[in-house]
């Protein structure tokens, strides 16, 4: 049976990017000190980083849904990747009927 996979709380993470970022300990030593994956922390630093001006609540979510923004903005890129495609195949298309 798989294992439940942990949850940590709101506090938990920013008492963690703190102890990286101001007290410049290194990533590794906080997360085994810690007992959590170091990419895990490095992912809660960014993720913090990329809100920054914004409260706890609103860098870290929480119950593993992102915010709105996040989602649509997710949403939109595959959009995009896949309208690109798209496009590449037609002008494919178009050049060898062209040429015939």
């Amino acid at each position: 049976m798989a294992d439940k996979r942990r949850q940590f709380t709101r506090e938990f993470k920013l008492e963690a990017v703190r102890l990286v970022v101001e007290d410049k300990r290194p990533v590794a030593e906080v997360a085994r000190q810690l007992g959590i994956r170091a990419d895990m922390l490095r992912a809660w630093r960014r993720q913090l980083e990329g809100r920054a001006g914004l409260s706890a609540e609103e860098a870290f979510p929480g119950h593993g849904h992102a915010p709105t923004a996040d989602e649509e903005v997710r949403r939109l890129r595959r959009e995009v990747e896949r309208l690109r495609q798209e496009r590449d195949f037609l002008k494919k298309a178009a050049a060898y009927f062209a040429k015939g």
